[in-house]
């Protein structure tokens, strides 16, 4: 790792055709979906006017902005009319539907808009492809129908083409400000930002509130799967409690009114054994304690809230440990892959970051815990936020791993990220499940 070196600058390709032939030459063992998917989440996505029309599912912000440019650079108020995700699917290489979160960068090469009346995915300005916007879930319209104070889409949005319900119970977090803030998570930032613009978000989110709109979902929604229970960590405490005891309140709370309704997910820091079985009594099935990034010292610098208050061999220790509560395979951390090419203080050359990486998943899977992977785009408020996102050819690497090293040790598909395989996938911040 270099703290002064500047990162080469990622392959430009001038058109679809380049790309695909240095797909064909170097990535041809992956599926062709995977590279517009990486590359699109990595650059983010520009739209045109035109491609906002009819009904479909806004992006709600459902924890982080994810957009590349400030909501006050979007020109067409993209932060209100882009779809929450897009479906790829057709074009010249006949690509199977891959589900795209959308991430706003007005500036990016790929853009949706209008080809022959309908909508497209522009490469380059080359149309590459067939777009869908998701549809409205049919709990969205009933909203009257509940005692709700706040859009529906606020307090239980629905993300992964329906599949997740992603409860934010905690919009911010108590790591603040640069010395303590993740240097690339900009939920703080977010938060800001979105009640500058008027969005109705809600701090801390009431149980009342939150089974009220679950209540809608029971009733009308058939799609969705499973939710997941997450926030900003607690260091002290927040409404009188701890972080174990916060979240584990709406745990309890969901799983008695709808016990095993759907798969309960939680995303938090990594807890000691007692805690998780806790966690586990309230009805949390899976639980993912991200690392974040693999290398202890880019940990350190990259995460120095979580490297002062827990500290990288703690979180490892309690990570694998939690297994033997859980169950390994229910056991699915999370770390931002591309971060550690972030200069000023990461990888320089994409090898050296796929190794690193790997080895985290090596050090995992070999205890049968399968981490998952978000794609890293920076965004313009955190303090990473002015670097250059890692190259495609770090991500196609990564993917290509990680799927060796899942096949390796003949681990099972990751439960609680729907189906597996190109075409099928709807993990929508990375292709990890595309490639499984």
């Amino acid at each position: 790792m270099s703290t002064t070196a500047v990162i080469p600058a990622a392959k430009n390709f001038s058109c679809d055709q380049e790309l695909y032939a240095w797909y064909q030459q170097d990535f041809s063992d992956l599926p062709f979906e995977v590279v517009y998917k990486q590359d699109i989440l990595r650059q983010g996505l520009a739209f045109d006017e035109q491609a906002f029309r009819g009904d479909y599912k806004t992006k709600d912000y459902f924890i982080f902005t994810f957009d590349r440019v400030p909501l006050s650079d979007m020109q067409l108020g993209e932060n209100w009319k882009a779809p929450e995700e897009i479906r790829i699917s057709g074009g010249p290489h006949e690509l199977k539907p891959t589900v795209i979160s959308v991430r706003i960068n007005p500036h990016s090469p790929y853009k949706v808009g209008i080809y022959e009346t309908k909508l497209t995915l522009f490469f380059q300005n080359e149309p590459v492809a067939s777009v869908t916007f998701p549809a409205i879930p049919e709990y969205y319209n009933h909203q009257q129908e509940f005692n709700l104070t706040k859009p529906i889409g606020e307090t239980a949005p629905v993300i992964e083409w329906g599949y997740l319900i992603y409860l934010t119970v905690f919009r911010n977090c108590q790591y603040f400000g640069k010395d303590e803030e993740c240097q690339y998570c900009d939920i703080n930032h977010n938060w800001r930002q979105q009640k500058k613009v008027g969005r109705p978000y809600t701090g801390v989110k009431s149980i009342p509130e939150l089974l009220e709109a679950l209540s809608a979902i029971d009733r009308y929604d058939t799609t969705a799967q499973a939710y997941t229970l997450t926030g900003g960590s607690v260091t002290a405490q927040l409404q009188g409690k701890n972080e174990v005891d916060f979240y584990l309140q709406y745990a309890a709370a969901i799983e008695k009114k709808f016990p095993r309704r759907w798969i309960s997910k939680m995303v938090i820091q990594a807890w000691e054994l007692d805690d998780c079985r806790r966690a586990v009594d309230a009805g949390v099935q899976i639980y993912h304690p991200n690392y974040e990034v693999w290398d202890k010292q880019l940990f350190a610098k990259i995460c120095p809230g979580k490297q002062r208050y827990i500290g990288w061999e703690t979180w490892i220790r309690r990570v694998v440990e939690s297994a033997s509560v859980f169950g390994a395979a229910n056991v699915i951390p999370n770390f931002v892959a591309g971060v550690e090419m972030a200069q000023p203080y990461g990888f320089q050359e994409v090898d050296a970051a796929v190794k690193s990486s790997t080895e985290g998943l090596e050090y995992f899977m070999s205890r049968g815990i399968s981490p998952r992977f978000t794609t890293w785009l920076p965004e313009p408020f955190t303090p990473l936020g002015q670097s250059e996102p890692a190259p495609l050819e770090y991500y196609l690497k990564l993917l290509r791993s990680y799927r060796a090293t899942h096949r390796k040790y003949q681990l099972p598909v990751p439960p609680g990220y729907g189906p597996a395989g190109a075409g099928r996938a709807v993990f929508s911040v990375s292709a990890f499940m595309d490639v499984l």
